[in-house]
């Protein structure tokens, strides 16, 4: 139904964007690559993706996925179409990894890495493997996003918000963070923060 949205950004989180076009405001489920590449933008083109909430054997509802990039959404894509993979895993898992990195896991075979995801067990990381290592193979995927660092202690409590977004504890989430910067002693941006914390928790 829609390809991209272009427009002002209204309100932007770890999770969410809302963009204003001609009047019309579209919020949009984003992942923390994402995020980081248009956050201190004005203004954004988001590529999108339309999917209908199922229950019942009908559809109860629509969410709109938005991502900086078309590689990113035909990750998303490819990684929805595997068994046992949902619309909010495959979003944690591109907020874990960005496309080409998940590209590169897929196509070596790295289970372990793909299974160190929420949500991600063993036989879905194999899975995964088995179904898209042939479809990744012949796509090339551009390198990850351009990341900024304001202060240490507003990247840490921007993390921290994303942490408990995605439904981890907010105490366990708190002291992964500060494992990760060294007690906010490390400069990292939202997304290293996130990532790291993300093995640990």
């Amino acid at each position: 139904m829609y390809d991209f949205i272009e427009g002002n950004i209204e309100k932007i989180s770890p999770t969410h964007v809302v963009l204003e076009n001609n009047g019309l405001g579209y919020i949009m489920a984003i992942s923390i690559v994402t995020y980081e590449k248009i956050k201190s933008q004005k203004q954004a083109r988001v590529f999108t993706d339309l999917v209908f909430k199922i229950e019942n054997q009908g559809p109860v509802g629509m969410v709109l996925y938005g991502f900086a990039e078309p590689e990113e959404r035909e990750m998303f894509r490819l990684l929805t179409s595997v068994s046992g993979v949902g619309n909010n895993t495959g979003m944690l898992m591109l907020s874990s990894l960005d496309a080409e990195g998940l590209a590169s896991a897929i196509m070596n075979g790295n289970v372990g890495l793909l299974k160190s995801i929420k949500g991600i067990g063993e036989k879905t990381a194999q899975r995964i493997v088995l179904e898209l290592r042939d479809k990744v193979g012949g796509k090339k995927m551009k390198g990850g996003a351009t990341m900024l660092s304001p202060g240490v202690s507003d990247n840490i409590t921007e993390a921290l918000s994303a942490l408990t977004t995605l439904g981890y504890n907010k105490a366990n989430a708190e002291k992964a963070l500060i494992k990760v910067s060294e007690n906010g002693k490390l400069t990292l941006t939202v997304e290293e923060l996130i990532r790291n914390s993300l093995k640990i928790l």
